[in-house]
């Protein structure tokens, strides 16, 4: 990944991981590391995942048994969960296991050589969760165009599709302006938030009215409480 010397960057859990490659026990390891570790933090954390390397496209997953897909799946979703604003750094090839956790992320960058190439076995386009993120992120029909074509994108054509957030000449430095603005965020309380968010698409008004409520219900408790801590004795 390109890096800046101009600005250190402020404290952030970071972790670094190929582009590409088969799905392997030391991966899904590393990854639910790195969730432990922020697990484990107390305060605001900013997490930055970066990934892609100058490796060529590799199948995904490779010739693994379902017990490790789903452990991969259920460590995908604890870094999409995380009590932590998450960011990606993307630059060269990413493949497989970029891309799934690239989706996962709250904030995407790409450096202008990062090429995303969509998940595929020799049947077609994997069907794992990523087929679901798509879907929720870019809408059904959409993404039913990446089914019929797994392609490779660009960076400028995944910020197009609305899978990047930006795409820049200097990797590094975009990282450190992105962390320093998301450093002051309360992890705990966006967690809640993109939780909220993730379980839109799948949940009616209705029933998603009494968690939105406990949401609010707790927003205004921290603020009275904040209220009475600042009245004079």
């Amino acid at each position: 990944m390109a890096s800046s010397n101009k600005t250190p960057a402020p404290p952030a859990e970071r972790l670094s991981l190929p582009g590409t490659g088969p799905l392997s026990s030391s991966l899904v390891l590393a990854i639910n590391e790195f969730c432990d570790r922020i697990d484990a933090l107390s305060g605001n954390t900013v997490a930055v995942i970066e990934v892609g390397d100058a490796e060529p496209h590799q199948a995904w997953p490779g010739e693994v048994s379902i017990h490790l897909v789903s452990r991969w799946e259920r460590a995908v979703r604890r870094v999409e969960r995380l009590r932590a604003t998450t960011i990606a750094a993307a630059s060269g090839t990413c493949s497989g296991p970029a891309l799934e956790l690239l989706l996962a992320t709250d904030y995407r960058l790409a450096a202008h050589d990062a090429r995303l190439h969509l998940p595929s076995e020799p049947g077609g386009f994997w069907p794992g969760m990523v087929l679901h993120r798509l879907a929720n992120q870019i809408g059904g029909r959409r993404a039913r165009r990446l089914l019929l074509h797994p392609p490779e994108l660009s960076a400028a054509e995944a910020a197009g599709w609305g899978l990047v957030d930006e795409v820049g000449q200097d990797l590094g430095a975009a990282v450190e302006r992105v962390v320093s603005t998301l450093a002051p965020v309360d992890g705990a309380e966006f967690a809640i938030r993109r939780r909220l968010l993730l379980d839109a698409p799948t949940t009616t008004f209705e029933d998603a009215l009494g968690v939105h409520l406990a949401a609010c219900d707790r927003v205004l408790r921290r603020a009275r409480a904040d209220a009475e801590t600042r009245l004079p004795a």
